[in-house]
């Protein structure tokens, strides 16, 4: 079912709970009534537009539509996934470190293969923090500045020095694939650790473990499927420009 603006945005909570983080990232917090998704986003100066097509790309996996998200600005775009990146460090990855330490403290009566799995996921955890740093201290700025000069038509001398020693090609090439390791911490638990005593902690763990590569999965496609690919274009027309 694809999600629209008359829909009442109560009803997007009850379709797919999962949607909460990505409403709250937009500054949404729970308490919406019978308004409907137009109403809330009015209320608190969102696109309309953008906000749809973001949940609907985390609602429905099919649903991707590549060239109406290409409209919206990529400032917009990347104020999104850095609150994301926010969302991550700052909710996410603290909440399951402190389930995987209470159940490593009361769910395993053996201790096989247990500093193994919090030595991997602190790892995880700083080359989490080591990727996004980089997407917010470096990639995004850049994003940004190459959106300005093509507007403005010309690309600035610090931004011609800056496109000869980097592009966003360059980012696509060591975009490090966090998914894969999140699956390495999953198998860990699945295949590899004693039975727990707690068998319910167990799972909780697991299920945001797998929430969390599912919404990391659709923030990867909105970087390389939207934001680089507007990024490209607007680099080739301003290195035409200048030749």
């Amino acid at each position: 079912m694809i999600i629209r603006q008359d829909n009442k945005m109560a009803d997007l909570i009850h379709m797919n709970y999962l949607l909460i983080s990505v409403i709250n990232r937009f500054g949404i917090d729970l308490g919406f009534r019978d308004k409907t998704v137009f109403e809330v986003c009015r209320e608190h100066h969102i696109d309309v537009r953008f906000f749809l097509e973001i949940v609907n790309a985390f609602h429905d996996k099919d649903y991707f539509p590549d060239e109406d998200l290409q409209d919206f600005s990529i400032r917009l775009i990347v104020d999104y996934l850095a609150k994301t990146h926010r969302y991550y460090l700052d909710e996410k990855i603290p909440e399951i470190e402190q389930l995987i330490d209470e159940m490593v403290n009361t769910c395993f009566n053996q201790t096989d293969n247990l500093n193994m799995l919090q030595k991997f996921f602190k790892e995880y955890k700083e080359e989490l923090a080591h990727h996004t740093k980089r997407e917010d201290e470096v990639v995004f700025p850049y994003a940004i500045h190459v959106e300005k000069a093509f507007t403005r038509g010309k690309a600035d001398p610090d931004l011609k020095n800056q496109m000869n020693g980097y592009s966003i090609t360059d980012y696509i090439n060591e975009h490090d694939n966090i998914e894969e390791k999140l699956f390495d911490l999953k198998n860990i638990i699945i295949k590899y650790l004693p039975p727990p005593k707690n068998r319910a902690l167990c799972n909780k763990v697991l299920s945001e473990l797998f929430n969390l590569e599912k919404d990391m999965n659709d923030h990867s496609r909105i970087e390389e499927k939207v934001l680089v690919p507007k990024v490209i274009v607007m680099e080739k027309q301003l290195r035409k420009q200048d030749n």
